[in-house]
Formats: structure tokens, sequence, C-alpha cells
């Protein structure tokens, strides 16, 4: 690939970053996405969470790592999310939160 083509393809992928909650077994991770949407009649920001289940090849996230995740096939029935990479991993104030 060109490095337009790359810088294109990057942009219009959908990341989300988010928390992980648990270990699901062998390279399966639990990962909270938090979003932050505006409230259709009120106006008020309100923070909604979502659990999915990411594919961990190497098994490198655990329990309080900070990850980006992307959409990807479906590997399994509820596994339809890949890791990216662990942005921060997690301190022993983050575990007990």
């Amino acid at each position: 690939m060109t490095e337009a083509t790359d810088s294109k393809n990057s942009s219009l992928r959908r990341l989300a970053t988010g928390k992980v909650s648990k270990r699901s077994g062998d390279k399966t991770i639990s990962v909270t996405v938090e979003n932050l949407v505006k409230h259709p009649m009120y106006g008020k920001f309100v923070r909604q969470r979502s659990k999915v289940a990411v594919h961990d090849p190497q098994n490198v996230a655990s329990v309080g790592d900070l990850v980006e995740i992307v959409p990807c096939r479906c590997l399994s029935k509820n596994k339809t999310w890949r890791l990216v990479r662990v942005v921060r991993e997690a301190t022993i104030a983050d575990i007990g939160r």
C-alpha cells in the first residue's frame, strides 16, 4: 500500500478506547467502553457504558489496562472486536476501582 492509502484507511477505522474489566479465558478479554451522549430533551451529557468481548491473540492486556480496540469479523458468538494496542497499563490504584 502507498502512504496515502494507508493513512486514509487508518482514519476511516472505527477505533474505541476502553478499560479491561476481566480476562475471559484464553485470548479473550472483556472491555468496558464509555461514551458521552447528549440527552435529546434535556441537553445534559449522559455516560453510557457497553461491555464487549475482544480478541487478544498474544494475551497482552491485563485487568485495568486502557486499550484501543477495532471492530472485526465475527470470531465467535459474541467476539466481534480485536485488540489494537494497550494505551496505558494498569497501576495498583486503577485495579482497585
